[in-house]
């Protein structure tokens, strides 16, 4: 694995990515920002052994584990800092600390879980003809159903939940945001599924 390149493929994800267009302030070289924010975001999933990747590094997600994602107060807040002056800017940080607080209270307070913290596929790689989403999708599964957790993710796009579903989540919140945007959250439960199947 190259990490550069894979930070180049996160910054371009991400500017295709709605929560991320919100954050990265506009005007300037935003590419920057982009390159930047990638940047912190892969340095700690592969810090967190979080970081996952198709055969071909086309797919890329950042799967958390909560009980392993303990916060560094200091180190934290030194990274939290960083971002404002390279990402966001002073202007958003209230709005986005509002939202990321209300997502965060969408997952269970008491127990452990994974968390899909970002999920994207290379433009050149999507579309039904190509394995990257599956061989992404059983990787997710494996591991819920291997650790027997829950596996939590959001996403504002409409489309990206059909496709969840398909994968055996279930819809089980829908946030009408403030600003008029719509945010969906999804669960799989390896315990259903196995019920399911069974």
């Amino acid at each position: 694995m190259n990490k550069e390149v894979i930070i180049d493929r996160v910054a371009e994800i991400l500017k295709e990515t709605p929560t991320s267009m919100e954050i990265v302030k506009k005007g300037g070289n935003r590419d920057a920002r982009f390159h930047y924010l990638a940047t912190h975001m892969v340095e700690k999933a592969i810090e967190k052994d979080a970081l996952v990747l198709s055969e071909n590094e086309m797919g890329i997600a950042i799967l958390f584990r909560n009980s392993e994602n303990q916060a560094n107060f200091w180190k934290d807040t030194i990274e939290n800092i960083k971002l404002v002056l390279n990402v966001t800017g002073f202007k958003n940080v209230s709005k986005i600390l509002r939202n990321q607080k209300y997502v965060k209270n969408q997952r269970p307070k008491d127990q452990d879980y994974l968390y899909c913290w970002f999920w994207g596929i290379v433009k050149d790689s999507r579309g039904a003809d190509t394995q990257v989403g599956k061989q992404m999708k059983d990787e997710f599964l494996s591991r819920a159903d291997k650790y027997n957790l829950p596996l939590f993710a959001e996403t504002q796009t409409r489309r990206n939940t059909i496709v969840y579903q398909k994968f055996g989540f279930e819809l089980f919140h829908t946030w009408n945001r403030p600003d008029g945007k719509t945010m969906y959250f999804l669960k799989y439960d390896p315990k259903k599924q196995a019920a399911k199947r069974n």
